[in-house]
């Protein structure tokens, strides 16, 4: 317990916190700093290497590989690397899977994420929204018999991780012949996933996996056929796929970094079973601290659908919330304030979150509470 002594002294943030933990795991600081300047035996860095040169092409073939092995991806599914974020994928993914096939799009509505991939599909052709949680403020998900899906729709999409309202998907919906396109930008790598009952997935990796700027697009052999010739290349699934991510310069340190930390995950971690167990474990310390409260900390979420990486919460006012976030912030507890559109608390714990990060957050909500209830 250094990590925590040092904190009770005032010698440490979480931002240190977080870096120690990358550190210890052989992936961040260490190693990618080491490599930023020369890769070993090559004689120039990662920044300004080709994309063309044999060395990355290893690299991309080794990242592909780790994240094959990490979550288990099946033969028939091609693993991509694009750029621009989720918010082209809500495009892309309409593009490529609903046009052209005389079919409708099936959204599931669990919160802002999902309602911004909706947005952006109604441009593309005809969307309907399956399920919707407006009337409790996005507080939970579908319950059981409650998602009635097409199994003739073009694809059913969900957003396993809802990052603003604190929602989180821990088991994949049936959506029957209809293949399920979920975007998992927010709790990729933080668990197991049966990538066999998704038609595709998408992430973009600054939560979890790297740096911003990179894209994980896993997607299913056949559906690659959807793709058609007409669509500006860049938006092409199957051209992207063709090209082994390689048709426009790809995001290579993006794509090195993804590597490590799936490496890390499957090598130092010991795979997604035991960082699930982690994450769990984490938010429990949290969620604890809110359910014992009597009400003075007010989660978000129905506690069935909570999120293990983004705690969200109130308390009795405004004013309150504001001194809270003041305090922390005093005490080291940085980047707790709620997302802009909903306000109040949210604590991101991402799988790089040390446990000791997460323990002194704890603390200091239970001893506000103590000098505020």
């Amino acid at each position: 317990m250094e990590a925590r002594d040092d904190y009770e002294r005032g010698k440490q943030t979480d931002l240190e916190l977080f870096g120690r933990a990358r550190r210890d795991a052989g992936v961040g600081v260490g190693k990618i700093q080491k490599d930023l300047v020369c890769l070993p035996g090559l004689g120039l860095s990662i920044l300004e290497m080709s994309h063309r040169d044999k060395a990355f092409l290893e690299i991309l073939a080794t990242t592909k590989q780790s994240l094959k092995t990490l979550l288990k991806i099946p033969d028939n599914y091609k693993i991509l690397f694009l750029q621009g974020g989720s918010r082209l994928q809500f495009s892309m993914i309409p593009m490529n899977l609903m046009k052209g096939t005389g079919k409708t799009a099936e959204y599931v509505l669990t919160g802002s994420w999902g309602k911004n991939a909706q947005k952006e599909a109604v441009k593309e052709g005809p969307v309907k929204v399956v399920w919707d949680a407006k009337a409790t403020n996005y507080d939970r998900l579908p319950g059981p018999g409650e998602l009635k899906c097409d199994p003739n729709a073009a694809y059913v999409h969900i957003t396993s991780n809802e990052t603003i309202e604190g929602v989180q998907f821990l088991s994949e919906p049936d959506t029957g012949s209809a293949p399920l396109v979920c975007d998992c930008s927010s709790d990729f790598m933080c668990r197991p996933l049966p990538v066999e009952k998704f038609g595709l997935i998408y992430a973009c990796a600054q939560k979890n996996a790297g740096p911003a700027g990179v894209t994980v697009v896993i997607i299913r052999e056949d559906l690659l056929a959807r793709s058609q010739e007409t669509l500006p290349g860049y938006l092409n699934y199957k051209l992207h796929s063709d090209e082994d991510s390689l048709w426009n310069t790809p995001n290579t340190f993006g794509i090195y970094t993804v590597g490590l930390v799936a490496q890390w995950l499957q090598n130092d971690i010991g795979g997604l079973d035991k960082m699930l167990q982690k994450n769990r474990d984490k938010c429990k310390l949290l969620y604890d601290v809110l359910d014992e409260s009597n009400g003075f900390y007010k989660g978000h979420a129905v506690p069935a659908n909570r999120s293990l990486m983004n705690v969200t919460f109130r308390m009795p006012d405004e004013a309150t919330d504001k001194a809270f976030l003041k305090e922390a912030e005093q005490q080291g507890l940085g980047n707790l304030k709620g997302h802009r559109s909903v306000g109040g608390i949210r604590a991101s714990i991402y799988n790089a979150m040390p446990v000791e990060g997460v323990l002194a957050l704890r603390d200091f909500m239970r001893e506000f509470l103590l000098r505020h209830k």
